[in-house]
């Protein structure tokens, strides 16, 4: 990225400016890119974790599996799914906060003894798929805006502040060797006047 600049002094008093701003700005978000790293492998941990126990219930069931055919799956279903925001580093994310089922009646009598063991798996199973959604969904957005903050860091890091940096030496540079032939010039002019004035003595 070329930066735009004028060699005056408005021109180096506004680089001098957008480049303090960097400097400044530079470690809040070096500090921000780590907490969002340190938050994206909380959320996959979690993830995984909620990943784990899902298959881990599911395996646990395995032998049931003859029995499901029997089973009316209209017994259950999700109602409603309460999801409130958390901020994490500025970055809004997903929490489960409830999830709400809907039983429909049925003949406890007439029914197999299991059904009622059958609704229960069924509501853990699917409240363990939802937190590992949810935190699935969190550790994506969390990366992403961890992506972007990296970006924002190498770009300062790598192009603005070295490219203010340069700019304003470049200015520097132009202005000394400016204001150093300004004072020879001076110096010349000076030189001939002392001289025009010993000849004119003469």
């Amino acid at each position: 990225m070329a930066i735009k600049f004028q060699y005056n002094k408005t021109s180096l008093g506004e680089l001098d400016k957008q480049l303090k701003m960097r400097q400044k700005a530079l470690p809040t978000i070096k500090s921000k890119e780590s907490a969002l790293r340190s938050e994206v492998k909380k959320a996959r941990d979690s993830a995984g974790e909620y990943e784990r126990r899902f298959e881990a219930l599911r395996a646990e069931y395995d032998y049931m599996t003859a029995l499901w055919g029997e089973f009316d799956s209209d017994l259950v279903r999700i109602a409603d799914v309460e999801l409130d925001q958390q901020k994490i580093a500025g970055v809004r994310t997903p929490v489960l906060r409830d999830v709400r089922f809907e039983h429909k009646a049925y003949d406890l009598f007439s029914s197999p003894v299991w059904f009622v063991a059958g609704v229960d798996i069924l509501e853990r199973l699917a409240r363990l798929g939802l937190e590992q959604a949810v935190y699935d969904r969190k550790m994506e957005l969390l990366d992403k805006a961890r992506r972007k903050t990296t970006q924002k860091v190498n770009l300062y890091e790598k192009v603005q502040i070295p490219g203010y940096e340069d700019a304003i030496r470049k200015i520097k540079r132009f202005m000394e060797d400016e204001e150093n032939l300004s004072k020879s010039a001076q110096k010349i002019v000076k030189t001939k006047q002392q001289q025009a004035g010993e000849g004119s003595m003469l």
